[in-house]
């Protein structure tokens, strides 16, 4: 009956399915200021303990990774990743999907706008150039 030969060995075979923390390097509190402001917009105070904002951080990091990883797989099958991948993993939640499809044409709608108005400026500086030759 001895617990101590049992305790790390499962501690070591439960660490091992999951990412040891070496395996990628990132640098922490990259979005901390942006996930304070999120945090209490959903109820927090206005600045929430730094280890909460710590794990909301790791527990976002790893769900990102996990679906660009799983988002990866899927495009090697075709040679290339796409945003269909990832609205292939999410079309089951269909709250997040609704959102990145939103997302995707305001981008879209932008991007036109974004022509629309650089055009309409090459124009306009076509005719004060003129106007100026003048």
């Amino acid at each position: 009956m001895n617990t101590s030969s049992a305790g790390p060995s499962s501690k070591s075979k439960a660490g091992s399915s999951q990412p040891s923390e070496t395996s990628f390097k990132r640098k922490r509190g990259t979005f901390q200021k942006e996930l304070q402001h999120m945090m209490y917009g959903f109820g927090d105070g206005p600045n929430p303990l730094p280890e909460s904002v710590a794990l909301v951080e790791d527990i976002a990091m790893e769900y990102i990774t996990d679906l660009v990883h799983k988002a990866q797989d899927i495009g090697s099958k075709r040679g290339k990743l796409s945003v269909e991948d990832f609205l292939y993993l999410i079309r089951k939640d269909l709250p997040k999907l609704n959102r990145c499809t939103e997302l995707l044409s305001m981008n879209e709608e932008l991007k036109q706008a974004r022509k629309v108005f650089e055009s309409d400026e090459e124009k306009l500086r076509k005719v004060f150039e003129a106007d100026e030759e003048n």
